[in-house]
């Protein structure tokens, strides 16, 4: 489902953009919600750090808090870096602050007499949907964990292998093009994807992801070349799921 947020101080008009939402949403029969309102950025915060979201945010730029709200879109994006953010303005000429603070946003809705809020609104809507509907049908699972202050996604497709960190009760995620370290247990990671292979006490492989096996060195090669570990407990598996690949 497809979370909506939306930050505006104020109340008359964040009643009126939840109206618009809401009206739009039953009406097209979306999957998607409302699920925060709020004049106070810190609430959307609060719930990122908790959740692993996918969203679409309307955020008021003049906030009246120190935090502006193209500040909030910044801090947002470290928590869900696929989400449509959509600005909601009095003060068009801000939206060059979107580059300082380099947020790429969706759209910017100007809060003026000539501006049709709710079609810009109902549009935002519809091609936030589209991409989300697109995202679920290609398949393109993502994979998140928090790394000290930032949230970080990378797609099942291009995970290598897990493996577990000197550092106690950290796991080391190596993926295509990085690598990554955050706080977790292998046993819950093995239990997130079918893909997902348990081939040493330290180690969790992909087996989407394995080129071949070498038996007599106990390693896995990966296709981007990195090289996986096995234990001989877990070779006879390794075996078979390469023969059947």
């Amino acid at each position: 489902m497809l979370e909506v947020f939306i930050c505006e101080d104020d109340e008359e008009q964040r009643n009126r953009m939840i109206k618009y939402v809401s009206d739009y949403i039953m009406m097209e029969n979306l999957d998607m919600k409302i699920v925060l309102a709020t004049e106070n950025s810190e609430e959307i915060i609060d719930y990122l750090k908790n959740n692993k979201v996918i969203g679409l945010y309307f955020l008021d730029v003049d906030l009246k808090e120190e935090k502006s709200g193209i500040a909030l879109g910044a801090e947002i994006r470290q928590y869900d870096s696929q989400g449509a953010i959509v600005f909601v303005t009095s003060h068009p000429e801000l939206t060059y602050l979107t580059f300082t603070y380099k947020v790429e946003a969706m759209d910017y809705i100007t809060k003026d007499k000539f501006t049709d809020i709710r079609k810009r609104v109902t549009e935002c809507i519809d091609t936030a949907n589209q991409r989300y509907v697109l995202n679920k049908t290609n398949n393109r699972k993502l994979f998140q964990m928090k790394a000290g202050d930032k949230m970080i996604s990378v797609e099942y497709g291009d995970i290598m292998f897990f493996e577990t960190s000197s550092q106690l009760h950290k796991i080391i995620l190596h993926a295509k093009n990085r690598q990554a370290e955050f706080y977790g247990k292998l046993k819950e990671i093995l239990e997130m994807d079918s893909r997902f292979y348990r081939c040493h006490n330290s180690y969790i492989v992909n087996k989407d992801n394995i080129v071949e096996v070498d038996v007599g060195k106990r390693e896995i090669k990966m296709v981007n070349g990195q090289i996986c570990y096995a234990s001989s407990r877990f070779l006879k598996g390794l075996k078979d799921i390469v023969q059947n690949k």
